[in-house]
Parts: C-alpha cells; sequence; structure tokens
C-alpha cells in the first residue's frame, strides 16, 4: 500500500522579531491511507504546524512532503488548491461556522466554493451520519458546542475527501461530546478514510491505533 502522506526532515520555521524558531526539525512520518492517527504533544511541540504544513495551509522550508506521490513543493498554489480540495477535509478547535447560516446552509457551502450542485439528500445524509439531522434548520447559536462540532465535521465531509484533518477537535467540548466526536472519526477511518487529528487529549488519543508524539518540533514516538 502506498502511503497517503511521505514527511521526509520536513523542517518548518517562523520568524519572531529577530529570532528564528524551528517548529518542525526534520520530522519523518508516513500515513497510509485509512489509518486512524493521533499526533500528540505539549502546546509548541509543532502538532498544528505540522498539520498545517500536510494541509499545504504552510509551505515548508526543508525536506519533502509527498501527498499522494505528489511533491507539494514543486506545485503551484493553484495547483495546491485544487490538490487540498480533492483530498482534504478540515476540522478545527473553533468550528468557523457562519452564524447567519442553518447548520444544513453551512455543510452546503463547500459545494458551492467548488461549483457543484448541493443535492438535498447528500447534505441530510452527512448530517445524518454525524447525528445532527434533526438540527439542519437550525443557527450555530441554537446549537451546542457538541453539535457545532458535529456540523462542522460534517461540512468538512461535504466532498467526500479521503483525508479529514482535525486540529484540537475536541477542546472546547466537554467529556461526553469529546468521546462521541472521537467515536465519530473512529467510524469514519472504518469506513476508509484517512483521519489525522492532533489532540492535547493522551485519553482521547489513546483510544487511536496509532499516536505521534512531538516534542520541541521533533518526533519522539511514531
Amino acid at each position: 500500500m502506498s502511503e497517503l502522506i511521505k514527511a521526509t526532515d520536513v523542517v518548518k520555521k517562523f520568524k519572531l522579531g529577530s529570532e528564528v524558531i524551528t517548529a518542525i526539525d526534520k520530522v519523518s512520518i508516513s500515513i497510509d491511507p485509512g489509518e486512524l492517527v493521533a499526533i500528540v504533544g505539549r502546546s509548541g511541540s509543532g502538532k498544528t504546524t505540522f498539520l498545517s504544513c500536510v494541509g499545504m495551509l504552510e509551505a515548508i522550508d526543508g525536506g519533502q512532503l509527498m501527498i499522494k506521490g505528489r511533491d507539494v513543493s514543486k506545485l503551484s498554489e493553484t495547483e495546491r488548491t485544487r490538490l487540498r480540495r480533492e483530498l482534504m477535509g478540515f476540522v478545527f478547535q473553533r468550528f468557523f461556522l457562519i452564524p447567519t447560516l442553518t447548520a444544513y446552509e453551512n455543510v452546503a457551502l463547500p459545494y458551492l466554493f467548488a461549483g457543484k450542485k448541493a443535492e438535498h439528500e447528500k447534505i441530510m445524509q452527512l448530517l445524518e451520519t454525524v447525528g445532527v439531522a434533526h438540527r439542519s434548520k437550525h443557527k450555530p447559536g441554537q446549537m451546542s458546542g457538541g453539535e457545532m462540532q458535529r456540523v462542522a465535521i460534517a461540512r468538512a465531509l461535504a466532498l467526500d475527501p479521503p483525508l479529514l484533518i482535525a486540529d484540537e477537535p475536541t477542546g472546547n467540548l466537554d467529556t461526553t461530546n469529546s468521546q462521541a466526536v472521537y467515536e465519530l472519526f473512529q467510524k469514519l477511518s472504518s469506513s476508509g478514510k484517512t483521519v489525522i487529528i492532533a489532540t492535547h487529549s493522551i485519553k482521547l488519543s489513546s483510544a487511536c491505533p496509532r499516536v505521534i508524539e512531538l516534542q520541541d518540533g521533533r518526533v519522539v514516538k511514531k
């Protein structure tokens, strides 16, 4: 099985005033299709930066990053955008739902941006999959945090991406809702999707078949 993601000695640096911070320091990780992977580590360990590089939201400064066999550093911005749209769905700690739109309308947004027709049956099926079909006509302000995160996950799945990238997806949720979200990720992985989760939660990450630990931008466990 060929890797979906292959990072080889990846480096990412940020300039902070006159200081240069190495957020990712020669990280080498391979992730296969269908894996459910938790990336753990303290704040500042490089979890979010690594996910941003994998999601092609940040350009790497060294090493090589291959996504589905393509060297992302050699792609144009248009090609990266296209590849991101084809392969990836994103879930964040802050739900980033449009407050003036209903759950249904928020999930329909990716179709609009991709120039595709949003089929009613498909959107309702997505909301049903994440367990919030009964909230389809509600706006974010009328939903709990757990429900909003489920809508955000449904939105990330709208274009049926093979890879779901989740950055601290349970950071704003209580224990019960956090557990429910992880069970949903497990369900998605068992259906064939690759799911990569950055989290502080050792308890929840232990439910993942594979845990990668970062410390000071380096891999200490994979």
